[in-house]
């Protein structure tokens, strides 16, 4: 593939250093108070508060977060799975964050692929491109609940064909064309000659495509034909063998960056030492920093932090991450004048030549 999109482009530091992201909803309902209160009047679980979306979404974009990402959970279940995911329609709520903000690149975290008409998702995802001024990743997953499939007339055993067809058409979508030609997808029958195309065009050559976990696909599958990882996160052993193995397939090709999101449970102790919790940690802000400066060094481009575990405020949250996390990893982003690059930091996180070894 050609040179990295821009989108992209905004997520991956130079230096090495991952920039960071958030995952919405941007509600603490997962957090021990908020559970509580749901059990005293019988709220459903894993609905989040959406009252102030727009306003906090604006806010982590003006604080400088580098990405905000969005889930795709069509179908409420609470009997098996219990979260609602984002809530929003996935590219409805996009292309209304492209409107309320302008920094943070926007990025689907993932849209199920197989569940969708793929020529719909081309033409929303070149949308939302085109809206956003070329701020956004489409993440695409294959999907992991059985149940939602025979609900939209698909075959859950057949994603991964369904994934890497949706995956062509999508790129055929998108291609632009010479002479008049028009869209061809010869699998479903339609030539150059008919000349069918899908508007808008993406801002760049394509829209990035981020893979999120295995999609029902091989790794070299993945790294062929994907512009970026979107993996789950692990622990740093584990971690250090899955960027390895992505450098590996892609030749370290720096266009595909590594990106992972993290359950964060932010401390009010900056102090607090750093421990596990489901797919992420609970930390204060000085050992988060040590924990991110790792994922950077084994080869992470981009984190996205998961704040609904946590019991604080999510705007508190928001400042002090802001305020001591976020100036020792900045993002590359251009500002929205288009006048260059974001204010680079001078703080640089001294212990970078000794975290290393956290990963062994």
């Amino acid at each position: 593939m050609s040179a990295a999109p821009t989108a992209l482009n905004r997520l991956v530091n130079p230096e090495g250093l991952p920039t960071l992201g958030l995952e919405l909803p941007l509600d603490n309902d997962w957090g021990p108070t908020r559970l509580r209160a749901a059990q005293n009047t019988g709220a459903p679980f894993g609905v989040p508060d959406l009252t102030r979306h727009a306003e906090l979404a604006a806010l982590a974009d003006e604080s400088g977060f580098a990405g905000l990402w969005v889930r795709d959970v069509p179908l409420y279940d609470p009997e098996h799975f219990g979260d609602a995911g984002s809530v929003f329609e996935t590219f409805t709520h996009l292309g209304h964050l492209a409107a309320v903000t302008r920094r943070a690149v926007l990025g689907t975290a993932a849209v199920v692929l197989p569940l969708r008409r793929p020529i719909l998702v081309a033409k929303a995802a070149a949308t939302v491109d085109v809206l956003s001024g070329g701020r956004f990743v489409l993440g695409l997953a294959s999907g992991d609940r059985p149940v939602e499939y025979p609900l939209f007339g698909a075959d859950f055993h057949a994603r991964g064909a369904a994934f890497r067809q949706g995956v062509e058409t999508l790129r055929a979508a998108w291609a632009r064309h010479a002479d008049g030609a028009g869209m061809e997808l010869p699998e479903l029958g339609l030539g150059a000659d008919r000349r069918l195309d899908v508007l808008p065009k993406p801002t760049g050559a394509t829209v990035p495509i981020a893979v999120a976990g295995h999609a029902q696909q091989s790794a070299e599958w993945i790294a062929r034909n994907a512009d970026a990882s979107l993996n789950y996160p692990r622990p740093l052993g584990a971690l250090r063998l899955k960027t390895r193995e992505w450098r590996e397939l892609t030749g370290d090709d720096a266009s595909k960056p590594y990106l992972t999101p993290m359950q964060l449970d932010l401390a009010r102790d900056p102090d607090a030492a750093a421990t596990p919790i489901r797919l992420g940690v609970r930390a204060g802000a000085h050992a988060l920093v040590e924990h991110l400066a790792a994922m950077g060094e084994l080869g992470v481009a981009h984190v996205s932090f998961n704040l609904r575990p946590g019991d604080r405020p999510v705007e508190e949250v928001l400042h002090e991450l802001a305020e001591t996390v976020l100036p020792h990893f900045p993002s590359p982003g251009t500002d929205p004048d288009g006048s260059g690059s974001a204010p680079a930091t001078d703080q640089r996180p001294a212990f970078r030549s000794n975290v290393a070894n956290a990963a062994s």
